[in-house]
């Protein structure tokens, strides 16, 4: 059906392919819904609509266009809806902003109907779309670093360096330099490895904390202990912890 030899692929190729582009851009669809809720756009109809949006839009690229391409809704437009269009505006909310949207959606679907799309992007030079797509990268990265907060927002410089005491802000770095080690590597995958590891770090901290929240090491009340009477309580079991127990793992 979809011609793998003639590619030069196999089965086994397109679901590890697969696999790994879905875990990569699976975090679409908590951040999208994220972002659009600071616009006032309620988190479950975003939510929604975003996963519906991805597999629509994936399906007509797989089996109609008959191209290896995941489609999901962008990182860039939706923080210019909400920062720059419903926020950078006042008057204008967030249902209004997305009737603009759809205007938008219907003219790019005429234009696809038509030859004018090809010219105008024939007629975009190279150098452009290379900066075009670097912008948006850099655009996508500062939202990403501003969410984890390893930049805030300054009144007099516009940003900042943020906590980097924070657990949120050494997760969030230690995963980002794991998976620039990756990339540097040319290993397969990086970015789905890279989030994997960085999952997995931020569940054992999580069970971690938990632990150290439900672990209520014994008191010396009354002079027992156990049950077992004590002429004097020592300094460990006064103070409610045990001398093995280490508060920094929380």
């Amino acid at each position: 059906m979809f011609d793998l030899k003639a590619n030069g692929t196999s089965v086994k190729t397109e679901v590890v392919a697969g696999t790994t582009t879905f875990f990569t851009m699976a975090y679409i669809m908590v951040v999208n819904p994220l972002i659009l809720s600071q616009a006032g756009v309620p988190f479950e109809q975003s939510f929604t609509a975003t996963i519906i949006a991805a597999v629509i839009g994936t399906l007509l690229m797989g089996l109609v266009a008959r191209y290896p391409i995941a489609v999901a809704p962008g990182m860039g437009l939706n923080a210019y809806f909400t920062y720059s269009v419903v926020q950078g505006h006042a008057g204008i909310g967030y249902i209004e902003a997305f009737s603009a949207v759809f205007i938008a959606g219907l003219l790019f679907l005429l234009l696809s109907m038509t030859t004018l799309r090809r010219r105008l992007i024939e007629m975009i030079p190279a150098n452009l779309k290379h900066a075009i797509t670097v912008g948006i990268g850099l655009f996508i990265a500062f939202i990403g670093l501003r969410m984890s907060g390893i930049v805030t927002a300054h009144p007099d410089n516009l940003v900042a360096l943020g906590d980097l005491h924070q657990p949120s802000v050494i997760l969030a770095m230690v995963g980002l330099v794991i998976t620039l080690i990756l990339l540097a590597r040319n290993i397969k995958g990086a970015l789905f490895i890279g989030m994997i590891i960085t999952g997995i770090m931020l569940i054992l901290r999580t069970c971690c904390i938990s632990a150290a929240a439900l672990y209520r090491p014994p008191r010396c009340r009354k002079g027992y202990w156990y049950g077992i009477r004590l002429r004097r309580c020592p300094m460990s079991l006064r103070t409610g912890y045990m001398p093995l127990y280490s508060p920094s793992c929380s």
